[in-house]
Protein backbone atom coordinates (compact mmCIF):
# COMPACT_ATOMS: atom_id res chain seq x y z
CA UNK A 1 0.00 0.00 0.00
CA UNK A 2 1.44 3.44 -1.28
CA UNK A 3 2.45 5.86 1.61
CA UNK A 4 1.63 9.24 1.49
CA UNK A 5 2.53 11.76 3.69
CA UNK A 6 1.15 15.26 3.85
CA UNK A 7 1.86 18.48 6.08
CA UNK A 8 -0.44 21.58 6.73
CA UNK A 9 -2.58 23.82 9.06
CA UNK A 10 -5.78 21.72 10.45
CA UNK A 11 -8.17 24.47 11.31
CA UNK A 12 -11.82 24.98 12.94
CA UNK A 13 -14.42 25.95 10.47
CA UNK A 14 -16.86 27.61 11.87
CA UNK A 15 -19.92 28.07 9.37
CA UNK A 16 -23.87 29.46 9.84
CA UNK A 17 -26.13 27.02 8.40
CA UNK A 18 -27.54 27.04 5.08
CA UNK A 19 -26.71 29.82 3.55
CA UNK A 20 -27.15 32.34 6.39
CA UNK A 21 -24.78 35.64 6.29
CA UNK A 22 -22.71 36.07 9.65
CA UNK A 23 -24.27 38.93 10.46
CA UNK A 24 -28.07 37.45 10.60
CA UNK A 25 -26.51 34.03 12.60
CA UNK A 26 -27.29 32.81 15.82
CA UNK A 27 -25.98 29.05 15.62
CA UNK A 28 -22.45 28.09 13.83
CA UNK A 29 -21.86 24.80 12.48
CA UNK A 30 -18.34 22.77 13.85
CA UNK A 31 -16.06 21.14 11.50
CA UNK A 32 -12.22 20.89 10.85
CA UNK A 33 -10.42 20.89 7.25
CA UNK A 34 -7.12 22.31 6.17
CA UNK A 35 -5.76 21.58 2.58
CA UNK A 36 -3.26 18.61 3.36
CA UNK A 37 -5.75 17.23 5.95
CA UNK A 38 -8.43 17.50 3.17
CA UNK A 39 -6.08 15.38 0.96
CA UNK A 40 -4.90 13.56 3.71
CA UNK A 41 -8.61 12.32 3.83
CA UNK A 42 -9.25 11.86 0.56
CA UNK A 43 -5.93 9.46 0.04
CA UNK A 44 -7.59 7.34 3.17
CA UNK A 45 -10.80 7.23 1.79
CA UNK A 46 -9.15 5.58 -1.18
CA UNK A 47 -7.32 3.41 0.83
CA UNK A 48 -3.96 4.61 0.83
CA UNK A 49 -1.25 4.77 3.71
CA UNK A 50 -2.27 8.88 4.71
CA UNK A 51 -0.07 10.00 7.33
CA UNK A 52 -0.92 13.52 8.59
CA UNK A 53 2.22 16.00 10.24
CA UNK A 54 0.86 19.39 12.06
CA UNK A 55 0.70 21.11 15.05
CA UNK A 56 -2.14 21.00 17.53
CA UNK A 57 -2.22 22.14 20.99
CA UNK A 58 -2.53 19.62 23.66
CA UNK A 59 -5.94 20.47 24.96
CA UNK A 60 -9.50 19.13 24.01
CA UNK A 61 -10.16 21.24 20.78
CA UNK A 62 -6.70 19.73 19.96
CA UNK A 63 -7.63 16.20 20.23
CA UNK A 64 -11.38 17.12 18.12
CA UNK A 65 -9.23 17.88 15.22
CA UNK A 66 -6.86 15.00 15.80
CA UNK A 67 -10.05 12.43 16.04
CA UNK A 68 -11.71 14.02 12.86
CA UNK A 69 -9.11 12.64 10.92
CA UNK A 70 -8.80 9.28 13.11
CA UNK A 71 -11.91 8.14 12.08
CA UNK A 72 -11.93 8.41 8.47
CA UNK A 73 -8.19 6.10 8.86
CA UNK A 74 -5.07 8.63 8.47
CA UNK A 75 -2.38 8.30 10.43
CA UNK A 76 -2.24 10.89 13.21
CA UNK A 77 0.76 9.39 14.94
CA UNK A 78 3.55 12.13 13.65
CA UNK A 79 1.48 15.16 14.85
CA UNK A 80 3.03 17.04 17.48
CA UNK A 81 1.62 18.29 20.29
CA UNK A 82 2.09 21.56 21.62
CA UNK A 83 1.43 25.33 21.56
CA UNK A 84 -2.11 27.25 22.82
CA UNK A 85 -4.45 27.35 19.80
CA UNK A 86 -5.59 26.25 17.11
CA UNK A 87 -6.34 28.48 14.03
CA UNK A 88 -10.22 29.19 13.02
CA UNK A 89 -11.41 29.69 9.72
CA UNK A 90 -14.96 31.27 9.28
CA UNK A 91 -16.73 30.45 6.39
CA UNK A 92 -20.29 32.00 4.95
CA UNK A 93 -21.26 29.94 2.18
CA UNK A 94 -22.47 32.28 -1.38
CA UNK A 95 -25.19 31.71 -3.28
CA UNK A 96 -26.28 32.59 -6.70
CA UNK A 97 -24.47 36.19 -7.68
CA UNK A 98 -23.25 35.89 -3.92
CA UNK A 99 -19.89 35.03 -3.29
CA UNK A 100 -18.69 33.19 -0.53
CA UNK A 101 -16.68 34.70 2.28
CA UNK A 102 -13.86 33.23 4.26
CA UNK A 103 -12.14 34.93 7.37
CA UNK A 104 -9.31 33.94 8.74
CA UNK A 105 -8.56 34.07 12.84
CA UNK A 106 -4.95 31.53 12.53
CA UNK A 107 -2.70 34.14 14.42
CA UNK A 108 -0.82 32.88 16.83
CA UNK A 109 -2.16 28.87 15.91
CA UNK A 110 0.08 25.88 17.02
CA UNK A 111 1.75 25.68 13.97
CA UNK A 112 2.45 28.81 13.24
CA UNK A 113 4.32 29.23 16.27
CA UNK A 114 6.37 25.90 15.84
CA UNK A 115 9.63 25.71 14.99
CA UNK A 116 11.34 23.38 12.07
CA UNK A 117 13.08 21.06 14.70
CA UNK A 118 9.88 20.58 15.82
CA UNK A 119 9.50 17.80 13.22
CA UNK A 120 11.63 14.77 12.27
CA UNK A 121 11.74 13.71 8.71
CA UNK A 122 14.09 11.44 8.51
CA UNK A 123 11.30 9.13 10.92
CA UNK A 124 7.97 10.47 9.08
CA UNK A 125 9.48 9.80 5.86
CA UNK A 126 10.46 6.19 6.78
CA UNK A 127 8.80 4.33 4.15
CA UNK A 128 7.21 6.78 2.04
CA UNK A 129 6.17 7.00 -1.21
CA UNK A 130 5.59 10.85 -1.93
CA UNK A 131 4.80 13.90 0.39
CA UNK A 132 2.66 16.62 -0.66
CA UNK A 133 2.11 20.36 0.95
CA UNK A 134 0.53 23.27 -0.63
CA UNK A 135 1.72 26.97 -0.94
CA UNK A 136 -0.45 27.75 2.46
CA UNK A 137 1.78 26.00 4.70
CA UNK A 138 4.77 28.18 3.92
CA UNK A 139 2.13 31.44 3.97
CA UNK A 140 1.90 31.13 7.88
CA UNK A 141 5.33 32.08 8.30
CA UNK A 142 9.12 32.56 7.97
CA UNK A 143 9.75 29.26 10.27
CA UNK A 144 7.48 27.57 8.36
CA UNK A 145 9.44 28.30 5.01
CA UNK A 146 12.16 27.04 6.48
CA UNK A 147 10.27 24.09 7.54
CA UNK A 148 8.83 23.25 4.00
CA UNK A 149 12.60 23.28 2.95
CA UNK A 150 13.62 20.97 5.01
CA UNK A 151 10.64 18.71 4.57
CA UNK A 152 11.24 18.39 0.93
CA UNK A 153 15.29 18.02 1.12
CA UNK A 154 14.57 14.93 3.38
CA UNK A 155 11.75 13.85 1.05
CA UNK A 156 14.23 14.11 -1.79
CA UNK A 157 16.82 12.15 0.56
CA UNK A 158 14.85 9.45 1.10
CA UNK A 159 13.51 8.95 -2.91
CA UNK A 160 9.98 10.57 -2.35
CA UNK A 161 8.14 12.28 -5.11
CA UNK A 162 6.84 15.55 -4.32
CA UNK A 163 3.36 17.34 -5.04
CA UNK A 164 2.68 20.78 -4.32
CA UNK A 165 -0.25 22.50 -4.71
CA UNK A 166 0.41 26.52 -5.27
CA UNK A 167 -3.03 27.83 -3.59
CA UNK A 168 -1.77 31.14 -3.25
CA UNK A 169 -3.66 32.90 -0.45
CA UNK A 170 -3.54 36.91 -0.69
CA UNK A 171 -5.18 36.90 3.27
CA UNK A 172 -1.21 35.50 3.99
CA UNK A 173 0.74 37.25 2.76
CA UNK A 174 2.15 39.14 -0.61
CA UNK A 175 2.77 38.37 -3.99
CA UNK A 176 6.39 39.07 -3.32
CA UNK A 177 6.73 37.47 -0.58
CA UNK A 178 5.01 33.95 -1.90
CA UNK A 179 7.24 34.82 -5.35
CA UNK A 180 10.56 34.47 -3.43
CA UNK A 181 9.31 31.31 -1.49
CA UNK A 182 7.42 29.41 -3.98
CA UNK A 183 10.54 29.62 -6.17
CA UNK A 184 12.69 28.28 -2.97
CA UNK A 185 10.40 25.16 -2.80
CA UNK A 186 9.62 24.17 -6.09
CA UNK A 187 13.00 23.41 -7.26
CA UNK A 188 12.80 20.38 -5.15
CA UNK A 189 8.86 19.95 -6.45
CA UNK A 190 8.03 17.03 -9.12
CA UNK A 191 4.20 17.41 -9.44
CA UNK A 192 2.71 20.66 -9.50
CA UNK A 193 -0.76 21.42 -8.92
CA UNK A 194 -2.51 25.12 -9.76
CA UNK A 195 -5.52 26.94 -10.60
CA UNK A 196 -6.47 29.66 -13.50
CA UNK A 197 -5.07 32.08 -10.94
CA UNK A 198 -2.25 30.93 -8.63
CA UNK A 199 0.51 30.31 -11.46
CA UNK A 200 -0.38 34.09 -12.20
CA UNK A 201 -0.24 35.29 -8.30
CA UNK A 202 2.64 33.64 -7.63
CA UNK A 203 5.09 33.46 -10.36
CA UNK A 204 3.25 36.19 -12.71
CA UNK A 205 2.23 33.56 -15.10
CA UNK A 206 -1.18 34.24 -16.81
CA UNK A 207 -3.09 32.37 -19.28
CA UNK A 208 -3.69 34.58 -22.57
CA UNK A 209 -7.80 35.16 -23.78
CA UNK A 210 -9.30 33.59 -20.40
CA UNK A 211 -11.61 35.88 -18.58
CA UNK A 212 -12.32 33.12 -15.47
CA UNK A 213 -15.36 35.60 -14.11
CA UNK A 214 -17.07 35.62 -17.36
CA UNK A 215 -16.82 31.68 -17.83
CA UNK A 216 -14.66 31.86 -20.43
CA UNK A 217 -11.39 29.54 -20.99
CA UNK A 218 -8.88 29.54 -23.44
CA UNK A 219 -7.14 25.74 -23.49
CA UNK A 220 -4.16 27.42 -25.61
CA UNK A 221 -3.20 29.83 -22.93
CA UNK A 222 -3.53 27.04 -20.11
CA UNK A 223 -1.13 24.86 -22.41
CA UNK A 224 1.37 27.98 -22.07
CA UNK A 225 0.99 28.37 -18.45
CA UNK A 226 1.72 24.60 -17.66
CA UNK A 227 4.56 24.40 -20.33
CA UNK A 228 6.13 27.52 -18.43
CA UNK A 229 5.96 26.44 -15.05
CA UNK A 230 7.53 23.11 -16.38
CA UNK A 231 10.36 24.98 -17.88
CA UNK A 232 11.10 27.38 -15.06
CA UNK A 233 11.22 24.55 -12.41
CA UNK A 234 11.99 21.45 -13.93
CA UNK A 235 8.19 19.77 -12.60
CA UNK A 236 7.68 16.37 -14.31
CA UNK A 237 3.60 17.29 -14.67
CA UNK A 238 1.53 20.41 -14.50
CA UNK A 239 -1.64 20.02 -13.35
CA UNK A 240 -4.22 23.07 -13.80
CA UNK A 241 -7.92 22.75 -12.46
CA UNK A 242 -10.65 24.86 -14.80
CA UNK A 243 -13.57 26.75 -13.26
CA UNK A 244 -15.76 28.53 -15.10
CA UNK A 245 -17.56 30.60 -12.48
CA UNK A 246 -21.26 31.43 -14.24
CA UNK A 247 -21.91 31.94 -10.58
CA UNK A 248 -21.57 31.11 -6.63
CA UNK A 249 -23.79 28.10 -7.40
CA UNK A 250 -22.87 26.38 -10.71
CA UNK A 251 -19.42 26.32 -12.09
CA UNK A 252 -18.39 24.48 -14.93
CA UNK A 253 -15.43 22.06 -13.71
CA UNK A 254 -12.22 20.54 -15.92
CA UNK A 255 -8.97 20.68 -15.26
CA UNK A 256 -5.72 19.72 -17.57
CA UNK A 257 -2.35 17.61 -16.57
CA UNK A 258 0.74 18.36 -19.00
CA UNK A 259 3.20 15.80 -18.75
CA UNK A 260 6.40 17.53 -19.61
CA UNK A 261 8.45 14.57 -20.06
CA UNK A 262 6.38 12.74 -23.03
CA UNK A 263 5.60 16.67 -24.12
CA UNK A 264 1.76 15.64 -24.02
CA UNK A 265 -1.59 17.62 -22.78
CA UNK A 266 -4.25 15.87 -21.15
CA UNK A 267 -7.94 17.81 -20.90
CA UNK A 268 -10.42 16.03 -19.20
CA UNK A 269 -14.22 15.92 -19.87
CA UNK A 270 -16.07 19.11 -18.19
CA UNK A 271 -18.67 18.67 -15.57
CA UNK A 272 -21.63 20.88 -15.13
CA UNK A 273 -21.67 21.47 -11.05
CA UNK A 274 -24.25 22.78 -9.08
CA UNK A 275 -22.62 23.29 -5.88
CA UNK A 276 -23.58 22.18 -2.44
CA UNK A 277 -20.46 23.16 -0.91
CA UNK A 278 -16.81 23.96 -2.64
CA UNK A 279 -14.68 24.07 -0.39
CA UNK A 280 -11.87 21.58 -0.31
CA UNK A 281 -12.85 21.33 -4.22
CA UNK A 282 -8.91 21.78 -5.38
CA UNK A 283 -7.65 19.89 -2.59
CA UNK A 284 -10.23 15.96 -3.37
CA UNK A 285 -8.75 16.97 -6.78
CA UNK A 286 -4.63 16.91 -5.83
CA UNK A 287 -6.13 13.72 -3.37
CA UNK A 288 -7.20 11.99 -6.62
CA UNK A 289 -4.14 12.57 -8.98
CA UNK A 290 -1.87 11.90 -6.08
CA UNK A 291 -3.79 8.49 -5.86
CA UNK A 292 -4.36 7.65 -9.88
CA UNK A 293 -0.72 8.39 -10.46
CA UNK A 294 0.52 6.14 -7.57
CA UNK A 295 -1.96 3.46 -8.72
CA UNK A 296 -0.15 3.73 -12.23
CA UNK A 297 -2.91 5.54 -14.08
CA UNK A 298 -2.30 7.04 -17.54
CA UNK A 299 -2.08 10.83 -17.63
CA UNK A 300 -5.39 11.10 -18.88
CA UNK A 301 -7.27 8.76 -17.00
CA UNK A 302 -5.16 10.37 -13.87
CA UNK A 303 -6.67 13.81 -15.06
CA UNK A 304 -10.37 11.99 -15.19
CA UNK A 305 -10.07 10.52 -11.99
CA UNK A 306 -8.83 14.04 -10.19
CA UNK A 307 -11.64 15.93 -11.72
CA UNK A 308 -14.36 13.11 -11.35
CA UNK A 309 -12.99 13.21 -7.17
CA UNK A 310 -13.66 17.13 -7.26
CA UNK A 311 -16.92 17.12 -8.96
CA UNK A 312 -18.18 14.83 -6.28
CA UNK A 313 -16.19 17.03 -3.80
CA UNK A 314 -18.70 19.83 -4.36
CA UNK A 315 -21.60 17.20 -3.63
CA UNK A 316 -20.55 17.19 -0.25
CA UNK A 317 -20.55 19.49 3.14
CA UNK A 318 -17.60 20.04 4.77
CA UNK A 319 -13.64 20.30 3.84
CA UNK A 320 -13.13 16.67 3.55
CA UNK A 321 -14.28 14.46 0.48
CA UNK A 322 -16.45 11.27 1.42
CA UNK A 323 -16.30 9.50 -1.22
CA UNK A 324 -14.42 6.21 -2.18
CA UNK A 325 -12.86 5.29 -5.20
CA UNK A 326 -15.20 2.92 -6.77
CA UNK A 327 -17.61 5.95 -6.80
CA UNK A 328 -15.14 8.41 -8.49
CA UNK A 329 -14.40 5.43 -10.88
CA UNK A 330 -18.05 5.56 -12.09
CA UNK A 331 -18.18 9.28 -12.76
CA UNK A 332 -15.06 8.81 -14.29
CA UNK A 333 -16.79 6.08 -16.97
CA UNK A 334 -19.59 8.24 -17.10
CA UNK A 335 -22.38 7.52 -15.19
CA UNK A 336 -23.27 11.10 -13.57
CA UNK A 337 -27.22 10.59 -13.85
CA UNK A 338 -27.28 10.98 -9.64
CA UNK A 339 -30.07 8.14 -9.32
CA UNK A 340 -30.46 6.36 -6.62
CA UNK A 341 -28.56 3.41 -6.06
CA UNK A 342 -30.30 0.51 -4.70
Amino acid sequence: MPKVVTFGELMVRLQPYNYERFVQADHLEFSFGGGEANVAVSLANYGLDAVYVTKLPAHAIGQAAVNSLRRYGVDTSMIVRGGDRIGIYYNEKGASQRGSVCIYDRAHSAIQESTPSDFDWDVIFEGADWFHFTGITPALGPNMVDACRDACKAAKAHGVRISCDLNYRGKLWSRQQAREAMTDLCQYVDVCISNEEDAKDVFGIEAEATDIYAGEINREGYKSVARQLADRFGFEKVAITLRESRSASDNGWSAMLFDAVGDEYHFSKKYDLHIVDRVGGGDSFGGGLIYALLAGKGNQRAVEFAVAASALKHTVEGDYNMVTAAEVEKLADGDGSGRIQR
